[in-house]
């Protein structure tokens, strides 16, 4: 037989900005990020006492500096350009993670000149074009074009990557844009 939950009060304000306070310093995160948790935290436990709005918990403790949404995109964008992931994908992350239109279109020129070498980086975990053995038939390259573009790579692009001979020199492949 399971035990039951151990019972938890409602929150009030002070437990609300500890729990807010241990969020920030487990977890790199945005404000929206935070809100969602902290919103979850109140429907879950209840509430005591006058209501609160989380967001401006969130926003209170950006503007002391413990969320910078621009800082944790650019953190995310790297990551995932090192991962080998094109620029939807990073948008779409970054989206979902609720960094809002400014920060992304500050981020966006950071995330454009590192379009080439997170396609190569894809390619080569893929073995795909100049990272592959033997020359890909045309379903095969169908196949590696799709996979590329669900990377988040830009059609173009994982077309030219797709269409190079296996040890072919990837040099080239910025000046052919």
């Amino acid at each position: 037989m399971r035990p039951s939950a151990r019972f938890q009060p409602p929150l009030d304000s002070a437990t609300l900005e500890r729990l807010a306070l241990r969020y920030v310093e487990r977890f790199a995160t945005t404000r929206a990020r935070l809100t969602a948790y902290l919103e979850r935290k109140v429907q879950a436990r209840g509430w005591a006492g006058s209501p609160v709005d989380v967001a401006e918990l969130a926003d209170r403790l950006a503007a002391l500096g413990y969320i910078d949404d621009r800082s944790f995109g650019e953190a995310r964008a790297a990551a995932m350009a090192r991962r080998g992931l094109g620029a939807r994908r990073v948008a779409g992350a970054l989206r979902q993670a609720g960094i809002e239109a400014e920060d992304a279109e500050a981020i966006a020129p950071a995330i454009a000149a590192r379009a080439i070498d997170a396609a190569l980086r894809f390619a080569a975990k893929r073995r795909i074009g100049p990272y592959g053995t033997v020359i890909a038939d045309r379903a095969i390259q169908q196949k590696q074009l799709a996979s590329m573009i669900r990377g988040g790579h830009s059609f173009d692009l994982a077309r030219r990557i797709v269409a190079m001979a296996p040890g072919e020199d990837t040099e080239n492949l910025d000046e052919a844009r």
